[in-house]
Protein backbone atom coordinates (compact mmCIF):
# COMPACT_ATOMS: atom_id res chain seq x y z
CA UNK A 1 0.00 0.00 0.00
CA UNK A 2 1.30 3.40 -0.98
CA UNK A 3 0.84 6.51 1.13
CA UNK A 4 -1.10 9.34 -0.55
CA UNK A 5 0.01 12.94 -0.04
CA UNK A 6 -1.93 16.01 -1.09
CA UNK A 7 -0.26 19.42 -0.97
CA UNK A 8 -1.18 22.80 -2.32
CA UNK A 9 -3.62 25.54 -1.48
CA UNK A 10 -7.16 26.79 -1.85
CA UNK A 11 -8.33 30.30 -2.68
CA UNK A 12 -11.60 31.31 -1.05
CA UNK A 13 -13.84 33.97 -2.62
CA UNK A 14 -14.25 36.95 -0.31
CA UNK A 15 -18.01 36.39 -0.05
CA UNK A 16 -17.49 32.81 1.21
CA UNK A 17 -14.68 33.55 3.67
CA UNK A 18 -16.80 33.85 6.84
CA UNK A 19 -18.58 30.54 6.19
CA UNK A 20 -15.27 28.79 5.45
CA UNK A 21 -13.65 30.16 8.61
CA UNK A 22 -16.66 29.09 10.69
CA UNK A 23 -16.65 25.52 9.34
CA UNK A 24 -12.85 25.03 9.17
CA UNK A 25 -12.32 23.80 12.78
CA UNK A 26 -15.05 21.15 12.31
CA UNK A 27 -13.58 20.07 8.96
CA UNK A 28 -10.12 19.67 10.51
CA UNK A 29 -11.48 17.73 13.50
CA UNK A 30 -13.54 15.37 11.33
CA UNK A 31 -10.61 14.73 9.00
CA UNK A 32 -8.27 13.92 11.91
CA UNK A 33 -10.82 11.33 13.09
CA UNK A 34 -10.88 9.51 9.75
CA UNK A 35 -9.35 6.07 9.56
CA UNK A 36 -6.14 6.31 7.55
CA UNK A 37 -5.49 10.00 8.16
CA UNK A 38 -1.82 10.43 9.06
CA UNK A 39 -1.74 14.22 9.06
CA UNK A 40 -3.96 17.07 7.92
CA UNK A 41 -3.22 20.78 8.13
CA UNK A 42 -4.88 23.88 6.69
CA UNK A 43 -3.11 27.12 7.43
CA UNK A 44 -4.30 30.58 6.50
CA UNK A 45 -1.68 32.52 4.56
CA UNK A 46 -0.28 35.46 6.54
CA UNK A 47 -0.22 37.81 3.55
CA UNK A 48 -3.35 36.70 1.67
CA UNK A 49 -6.32 36.03 3.98
CA UNK A 50 -8.22 34.27 1.18
CA UNK A 51 -5.50 31.63 0.69
CA UNK A 52 -5.15 28.51 2.83
CA UNK A 53 -2.21 26.13 2.48
CA UNK A 54 -3.25 22.48 2.63
CA UNK A 55 -1.19 19.41 3.46
CA UNK A 56 -2.57 15.96 4.09
CA UNK A 57 -1.30 12.39 4.20
CA UNK A 58 -3.36 9.21 4.15
CA UNK A 59 -2.16 5.65 4.65
CA UNK A 60 -3.36 4.53 1.23
CA UNK A 61 -5.50 5.35 -1.77
CA UNK A 62 -8.64 3.80 -0.27
CA UNK A 63 -8.43 6.01 2.84
CA UNK A 64 -7.80 9.09 0.69
CA UNK A 65 -10.77 8.30 -1.56
CA UNK A 66 -13.04 7.78 1.48
CA UNK A 67 -11.92 11.20 2.73
CA UNK A 68 -12.69 12.82 -0.62
CA UNK A 69 -16.14 11.22 -0.71
CA UNK A 70 -16.93 12.35 2.85
CA UNK A 71 -15.77 15.89 2.16
CA UNK A 72 -17.92 16.25 -0.96
CA UNK A 73 -21.03 15.19 0.97
CA UNK A 74 -20.28 17.29 4.08
CA UNK A 75 -21.17 20.81 5.15
CA UNK A 76 -17.56 21.71 4.31
CA UNK A 77 -18.23 20.57 0.75
CA UNK A 78 -21.18 22.95 0.58
CA UNK A 79 -19.41 26.02 1.99
CA UNK A 80 -16.37 25.45 -0.25
CA UNK A 81 -18.23 24.84 -3.52
CA UNK A 82 -16.86 28.12 -4.97
CA UNK A 83 -13.30 27.62 -3.70
CA UNK A 84 -10.49 27.27 -6.25
CA UNK A 85 -8.23 24.31 -5.48
CA UNK A 86 -4.57 24.05 -6.47
CA UNK A 87 -3.39 20.61 -5.37
CA UNK A 88 -0.76 18.06 -6.19
CA UNK A 89 -1.52 14.47 -5.20
CA UNK A 90 1.34 11.99 -5.03
CA UNK A 91 1.53 8.30 -4.22
CA UNK A 92 4.65 6.95 -2.52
Amino acid sequence: MAKITLSGHIEVPREDLDAVLTELPNHIALTHQEEGCITFTMTRDSTNPQRFDVYEEFTDKAAFEKHQTRVKASHWGKVTKNVERFYTVTEA
